[in-house]
Formats: structure tokens, sequence, C-alpha cells
């Protein structure tokens, strides 16, 4: 077998799989560890997949933080899809928090209250887009202000949250890793979101497809700490399964509603 064989056989595989291990592809290649390294190298130099700790995987995992005017851009479609989803769970009189990001943002533009809503927000544009409705109640977060996502961060953030019980969290991430948890790539952002957990009946998750398999910077939770996510039709069957099987829910947005 050639060497551009063995990298057609490894892509192939990394198509189907989420991960491929160095020991695995040496015992279906017919080849030495050292062979397969040399291979994986040789992808990850031309873009192909990313080499770590003795596995390849289909992406660089780690995330870079980006403004909020950057997030907006991408995947636009599948946010909105997931925030109208997200919106269908808000019940009569309920009272929820929302955190950061360009998903969640998404899903303030869906809601429509029935009857009264409570809202604890640490988005100043979740707010903005809130206050509109006189049927929104709004208890705006005090503390630091990220110019990055235009949120806030910090123990004046924190602190209401012991006074707090509410029956959801809508929670944006940057990363999801099923080995990992849930992250971002601020520090203060994932101390802020364990709060808001901590005070939430029921932890939902708000992520597009592109967030999994990747991590930022700071780790908000396991995966066992999430109750339910909502992303769109672009996850890997591979993926849902691993989900399914750790008994986290999974909801898929689509144009279907």
């Amino acid at each position: 077998m050639t060497k551009e064989e063995r990298h057609e056989i490894i892509l192939d595989n990394l198509s189907s799989h989420e991960r491929l291990v160095v020991s695995e592809l040496a015992e279906l290649l017919h080849v030495s560890a050292v062979t397969i390294r040399k291979d994986l190298t040789e992808l990850e130099k031309k873009g192909l997949l990313y080499r770590s700790h003795g596995h390849a995987i289909k992406m660089n995992p780690y995330i870079n933080n980006r403004t909020v005017n950057e997030k907006e851009k991408l995947m636009p479609g599948q946010k909105e899809l997931i925030g109208r989803k997200a919106a269908s769970l808000i019940t009569a009189d309920d009272s929820i928090i929302i955190a950061s990001g360009t998903t969640v943002h998404a899903f303030a533009r869906c809601i429509v209250p029935i009857h009264r809503l409570t809202v604890v927000s640490a988005s100043l544009q979740v707010s903005e887009m809130l206050a509109a409705d006189a049927n929104i109640e709004i208890i705006q977060l005090g503390g630091v202000l990220r110019h990055s996502s235009k949120s806030v961060v910090g123990e004046y953030a924190m602190a209401p949250f012991a006074g707090f019980s509410c029956s959801k969290l809508f929670l944006g991430v940057d990363g999801i890793d099923l080995d990992y948890g849930i992250t971002t790539t601020d520090l203060r952002e994932a101390q802020l979101n364990k709060e808001m957990m901590r005070a939430a009946q029921k932890v939902i998750v708000l992520a597009d497809s592109s967030k999994f398999n990747r991590r930022g910077f700071s780790k908000i939770a396991d995966m066992e700490d999430v109750d339910l996510i909502i992303t769109d039709s672009g996850v890997s069957p591979v993926l849902v399964q691993k989900l399914e099987e750790r008994g986290i829910e999974l909801l898929l947005a689509d144009d279907n509603g």
C-alpha cells in the first residue's frame, strides 16, 4: 500500500468517525505507529486534520476569542432556527436566565412571551431587544462590561444569583467536547455561567454544529451537567448517538420547526 493510499483511507475513516486513534490506524493499515504518526503529520500540515495526544480529529479544537460582530456573521441561518426552537420551550409566566453570545441573540429575537415573562440577562443587547415588550420584565445584571461580547461578568454580575431560582438557563457556548465538557473563551464568563447553572432548574445549551469537538480556554461544566442541547442538523450522527448514550437530550432545529 502506498503512502497516498494510506492517506486516502485515513481521511475516509475520519469522515465517518469523530476521532481516529494512532494504534487502531496502525493495526488497520498494517504499518507501525511511527508510520501513522508521520502520515498524520503530513495531513495536518496540509490542513486536512488535527493531531492531538495519540489521535487525529477533523479540526483544531481550540478556539480564539472573537468579537460579537464577527460571530454574528457565522452560520446566521442555523442560529435563527436554533433560536426559534429554543423560544418554543418558554411557558406561561416563565422565569428564565439568558447568558451571552450570538446564538442567544437569535433566541431573544424569537421570544414572544406567554402572558408574563421574567428574564435575567447578562447581555446588554438581549435586554435591548426585549425591552420593547411590556410583558417582559428584565433584570439586567451589573458588573464589568466585556467589550467583545457586550455582556457583563465579574462578582457584581454573579452576586444576585444567590437569591434567584429560575426554570431555565439558555446558555451559549464556544465549545462542546464530549470528554471535556462545555467551554467558553473567557474565564470570567465561565465563572458567571456556573452561577447561572446553580440558579436554574434546567440547563439548555444553544450551539450550532460548528461548536462540537471544540474547546474554549475556560471550562464551564461537564457534559453531565447539561440537560438539553439545541443545535442544527449539521451535527454528525456519531455525535447524536454519543449524546443519547450519555442521557443528554438533543433537539435538532430545522425548517420544519
